[in-house]
């Protein structure tokens, strides 16, 4: 049984849903012989700064595997839009004021990246984020790579997945240089929220230009709130295809 955690204090909470479109049931995927969800549950194990952690899960195959490993376990109702709405569901019963999300399928998240995402969050923000810079012109036009661009106080201005900002005039290959000059970041797959903005995220109607890039943290923007955003210098892989299965086994090995 999950109980109520009190009020004043950050958490962690993981969700988690075995549909995928581009990738089908990736978090049970195999690497080295253990599914990717327990790859990201014995990394926040590891390196978790005194934050209790929670996986909010749709699927009970799911629910067994981490329960089996040791892991606590919320299970959420099957009808959310997005990972936020399931957070905000299990918030109902956890109950932190300040909450983590780290996505499922990002088992190379640091102990640096939950301190800076927690003192983004204590800082006022609504919700905040963390992204890092983006150097490379292969991510830069792949779809599944979010990019971030930032106004002069570090909040977001857009999320897309097209290459953003667009670089106008300039040939291929794009330089390292461009993109340090320009400001292109990488979104990363966490996030922070205060629990007043989960309860009032979970009753927005999607945005349609969340609705057109598949992107939640839209719908925040798109109704008027303001999303900080950390930079960080550890670069991380996220699993979004097969091809990164394969990367994040060398990462992993």
């Amino acid at each position: 049984m999950v109980e109520s955690e009190s009020t004043g204090k950050s958490l962690i909470i993981v969700p988690a849903r075995l549909r995928s479109k581009r990738f089908p049931r990736k978090l049970l995927h195999e690497i080295h012989g253990k599914p990717l969800i327990l790859w990201t549950a014995s990394r926040l194990a590891s390196v978790t700064p005194g934050l209790p952690f929670y996986f909010a899960v749709e699927d009970e195959e799911l629910e067994d595997v981490l329960l089996d490993a040791g892991y606590n376990v919320f299970r959420t109702q099957g009808d959310h839009l997005t990972g936020t709405d399931r957070i905000a569901e299990a918030n109902v019963t956890l109950q932190a004021e300040y909450v983590l999300n780290v996505q499922a399928d990002e088992p190379l998240v640091t102990a640096d990246q939950l301190i800076l995402l927690d003192g983004l969050i204590r800082g006022g923000a609504d919700m905040a984020t963390l992204a890092f810079p983006l150097i490379s012109e292969a991510d830069f036009m792949n779809p599944n790579c979010v990019k971030v661009v930032l106004d002069h106080k570090g909040h977001a201005l857009y999320f897309s997945r097209a290459p953003i900002p667009f670089p106008r005039g300039v040939a291929s290959p794009i330089s390292k240089e461009w993109f340090l000059q320009n400001a292109c970041f990488h979104h990363m797959g966490v996030y922070a929220y205060r629990q007043s903005f989960l309860k009032e995220f979970s009753n927005l109607n999607p945005g349609s230009i969340e609705r057109v890039e598949s992107l939640e943290q839209l719908r925040a923007l798109e109704h008027g709130f303001q999303i900080s955003v950390g930079i960080s210098n550890q670069p991380t892989v996220g699993l979004d295809t097969p091809e990164d299965a394969r990367r994040l086994e060398e990462l992993l090995a």
